[in-house]
């Protein structure tokens, strides 16, 4: 179903044929986020992700907005902690122009001294929203709390002190570093020929030069501990949770059941029990996100002030539970076939299946067919569920954060020392 190229430069370039579409969607992924960032220029890759779109060689920002609109395509970016994605959606008969608008994007902007300027103050804007969004921020205020210190901790988006006084030549610097051959994963999803997709990405990729960048990677060191940031909100934003799994681990699977039993979905045990049978949330769910060295598992819950002693009570009596006693098979064989029935269900989209192939190449330096991961989902057994929820969700590792109308966090601190000490 897919294919893999590798060019003697280190671009790698991964292809999915899936002939019952009309569409292409094209993915250059750069092997650099906000891990890779020191403190003083904490928020630069996801600067350096906005200037892309300012201007080229030979395209203004309008025409660049305006191209791929013209033909009903999208064309959009995003970064996160440990990769930067550019990508196009287009009509099949489209490719060229999408694959002539990102390597033009990618390789010539022109980083214009005005255009960072207004680019600046569009992502200090852009820090504001994320502040008035307190269920976003929270979930942040819980990284930087259990991985205090380290650059997975810090939000991908930066600080307002940062990004006010970031320059040109700062700007330039990291992306001269980065963006070089061997850090390129060129994904291609759609109705495609291969060979002819290929034979276009080489002309483009092949003559890029640039020294191997090894990226140093250092295992941030859990705190446990609690944050509880004070804002005037209706409610309290309430993040809970211990380190988890990197993603090549061999367990990851065990953990994503583990996750879906206790709060992934509406089906799960903790919105079953806390919003449905209790009524005292309206939003509760978990997740498990895994990086290269590193996993975090947190519950997040959106609630009042007052209620927030039960709800923590009723979060560990449902971990405790599980710990305790496992699960019924009923239970876990539900909890399978929703991880498997999202997976197959997602792949019904183009943009996904183009996600996979880059996400799959950049972490486990191969792509993962869908039945592989399907089968490891299937072998997970009830011993393995209990066994993993003794030793990952230990009461002694959890960390707590918060965003809310706090004047004193001494009803928290109560809760965590009832519950987790």
């Amino acid at each position: 179903m897919f294919q893999t190229v590798r060019l003697e430069n280190g671009v790698t370039i991964l292809t999915e044929d899936i002939p019952h579409v009309r569409s292409v969607v094209l993915g250059i992924w750069v092997n650099v986020g906000s891990r890779d960032e020191s403190p003083a220029v904490a928020g630069v890759s996801h600067f350096i992700e906005h200037l892309m779109f300012k201007g080229t060689e030979r395209r203004t920002a309008r025409d660049i907005a305006e191209a791929l609109d013209a033909v009903g395509g999208q064309l959009n970016a995003f970064t996160t902690k440990e990769y930067t994605c550019y990508y196009a959606r287009v009509l099949d008969e489209h490719f060229d122009l999408a694959l002539d608008i990102l390597q033009d994007m990618l390789f010539h902007s022109r980083f214009a001294a005005g255009d960072i300027d207004r680019e600046r103050n569009v992502i200090l804007e852009e820090i504001k929203m994320y502040e008035d969004a307190p269920d976003e921020l929270v979930h942040d205020v819980f990284a930087t709390t259990i991985w205090q210190g380290h650059e997975l901790g810090r939000p991908v988006i930066g600080t307002a002190e940062v990004i006010y006084r970031l320059s040109r030549e700062e700007i330039l610097h990291y992306y001269r570093l980065h963006y070089r051959p061997q850090n390129l994963v060129v994904a291609v999803a759609g109705n495609i020929d291969h060979d002819r997709v290929v034979e276009k990405l080489c002309s483009i990729f092949e003559p890029l030069r640039g020294e191997q960048v090894t990226r140093k990677l250092v295992r941030p060191v859990p705190q446990r501990q609690i944050t509880c940031r004070t804002k005037d909100t209706e409610q309290v934003h309430l993040c809970v949770g211990v380190p988890g799994l990197p993603l090549n681990h061999e367990r990851v699977y065990v953990f994503q059941v583990v996750n879906t039993i206790l709060g992934g979905g509406i089906s799960s045990r903790l919105f079953q029990e806390i919003r449905e049978q209790r009524g005292l949330v309206y939003s509760i769910y978990s997740y498990h996100s895994s990086y290269h060295d590193a996993g975090l598992f947190c519950i997040y819950a959106g609630l009042s002030k007052e209620n927030v002693p039960v709800v923590m009570d009723l979060i560990f009596k449902e971990i405790r539970d599980i710990q305790q006693n496992g699960v019924k098979s009923e239970e876990l064989h539900r909890a399978k076939e929703q991880i498997i029935g999202n997976l197959w269900l997602s792949l019904e989209s183009v943009s996904t299946r183009m996600s996979r192939l880059a996400k799959s190449q950049l972490y486990l330096g191969k792509v993962v067919p869908p039945e592989e991961v399907a089968d490891r989902v299937k072998r997970v057994d009830v011993e393995d569920v209990r066994e993993l929820a003794r030793e990952m969700l230990n009461p002694e590792s959890f960390a707590i954060a918060t965003v809310g109308p706090w004047e004193d966090c001494s009803i928290l601190e109560a809760a965590m020392i009832k519950n987790v000490c």
